[in-house]
């Protein structure tokens, strides 16, 4: 009898003991997109963990956990991580709670930093607070600011096609022939698919200040049937992307700046007309929730801005889908992407900085050339060239062409250098993933934006493949200041090198 006894109480405690472990298991958190990094100046940076119940995809997506997120930053400048990692008590400390409301996204933002100094970020992430672990690590300088030259360098990316780059069988590959000549490139077949992006490794190892997704960061309408149109599924694109390795690795030490566009606004193409789905306050909603811009639950602090990098280096981030009319209207004063406002603040900012290079990035293209058929662009017959030609005149005017002003764009998807009749000249970082890269189109064809042959094209990338451009900003020591534009593919090969002395 006492033997039954002590069975039937050790099985009772087993299955006490079970119980118990699967809702510590249910309830433990996990980093599973790791720790992003945003709008970094000399002074500040954002810092964002979106906590999740397992650390890989479920029925392809991330299910998020609600707990608390704690942040503490350090100076890291003489001291070993596993001091860094011991030390009780940091500059800054922050804790926020990660809710569904927001996707379970824990965002801080950290001020009063001192420039160019070297910073780490150390998070520690539970359910509860009294179930707080070590969760991931961020590492980043801040930049020098106005008052100081600095070495910089920095990439620029478009077109992280992740359903053509694991080989999506619901794409139509019919509709990508019919809108970009030419048949869809392969999936990647490489045994590090796992992995992620191959660029996204070469990027790692070049150890850029920081990087810029100029917008397709994401596409919601890629497949097309079914394409994302709920939140629950416009957030599932972003779970996907950033939950793959060479992502999280990446942006562990590399702070970001983003910018969206057509696909990752609501779809192809798309302005802020029409009732489909995604509506534009999704859209909107997105944008804020997912990418660093502001404080979370902040949605009135602009997308557009300008940061001074260095006493050499300003860069300009532009948004293009918000304030946009819509693309059918008929060309002209009242047509525009940026906006009446937007445009001001950019030729005001523009006429008062002392940078000696100055850098627009663009989603869209502004000198191209471009597809004919298209029509959401300032290269397009039918888009938007007299918000271009004003801005241009306005260049010329004040003689920013002559004085080290350059635009680098997203949205294409091969690499360029090509300069405008005006002298501008334009930069395009190409698709980075390889699946979705394609010809461009030449100067003086038929189909292009340019069919008497205007624009001078320096370089256009052939054959087409993914990759990046990469940005390296030298302080003038013999023969004044440089600024190179590295065009490499995938795998961080070097395809073409413009180097700009200041003027």
């Amino acid at each position: 009898m006492t033997k039954q006894l002590t069975l039937a109480f050790c099985l009772i405690a087993l299955s006490t003991l079970s119980a118990w472990a699967a809702k510590s298991s249910k309830q433990a958190a996990f980093a599973g997109q790791g720790i992003m990094m945003g709008e970094l100046t000399a002074t500040s940076i954002h810092a964002q963990v979106r906590l999740t119940a397992t650390e890989e995809l479920v029925d392809r997506d991330l299910p998020g956990q609600a707990g608390v997120v704690e942040f503490t930053i350090l100076k890291s400048a003489g001291l070993r991580l596993r001091q860094l990692l011991d030390l009780a008590v940091g500059q800054q400390t922050i804790v926020v709670e990660a809710k569904a409301e927001h996707d379970y996204i824990a965002r801080a933002v950290f001020n009063d930093l001192e420039p160019y100094t070297d910073y780490l970020i150390r998070t520690r992430i539970g359910s509860s607070p009294e179930t707080l672990k070590p969760g991931p690590v961020g590492r980043f300088t801040t930049h020098a600011g106005k008052s100081r030259p600095q070495l910089v360098s920095f990439v620029v990316v478009t077109g992280m096609n992740y359903a053509k780059f694991h080989g999506d069988q619901r794409i139509d590959r019919k509709i990508h022939l019919e809108h970009n000549n030419t048949e869809l490139p392969e999936a990647y077949r490489g045994r590090d698919k796992h992995l992620g992006y191959p660029a996204l490794e070469s990027i790692s190892r070049l150890r850029p200040h920081f990087f810029v997704g100029t917008g397709d960061n994401v596409y919601y309408d890629t497949p097309k049937d079914p394409r994302a149109e709920t939140i629950e599924e416009m957030r599932q694109k972003w779970h996907e992307q950033f939950v793959q390795p060479r992502y999280r690795k990446l942006f562990s030490h590399v702070p970001t700046y983003w910018e969206v566009d057509d696909h990752d606004y609501r779809i192809d193409d798309g302005d802020n007309s029409g009732d489909h789905l995604p509506s534009v306050e999704m859209a909107v909603r997105m944008m804020y929730e997912q990418l660093p811009y502001a404080a979370m639950g902040d949605q009135k602090t602009k997308t557009y801005r300008t940061v001074r990098v260095s006493k050499d280096l300003q860069i300009w981030f532009v948004e293009g889908r918000i304030y946009r009319t819509d693309n059918a209207m008929e060309d002209g004063p009242a047509k525009t992407i940026w906006g009446l406002e937007q445009r001001q603040w950019l030729m005001d900012t523009l006429k008062e900085s002392d940078a000696t290079f100055k850098i627009l990035v663009s989603p869209t293209p502004m000198v191209g050339p471009d597809d004919k058929r298209k029509f959401d662009n300032h290269t397009n017959f039918n888009g938007f060239r007299h918000e271009r030609q004003v801005f241009f005149d306005f260049l010329k005017e004040e003689g920013l062409i002559d004085d080290n002003f350059y635009v680098i764009c997203g949205d294409r998807h091969w690499q360029y250098h090509a300069q405008d009749p005006s002298g501008v000249e334009e930069f395009s970082s190409g698709a980075l993933v390889d699946a979705n890269s394609r010809p461009g189109r030449k100067s003086g064809e038929a189909e292009s934006t340019d069919p008497e042959g205007h624009i001078i094209q320096h370089y256009l990338q052939d054959p087409p493949s993914g990759g990046f451009l990469q940005v390296v900003s030298i302080p003038g020591v013999l023969g004044g200041s440089q600024l190179a534009f590295i065009h490499r593919d995938e795998r961080s090969r070097v395809l073409n090198v413009e180097i700009k002395r200041a003027r």
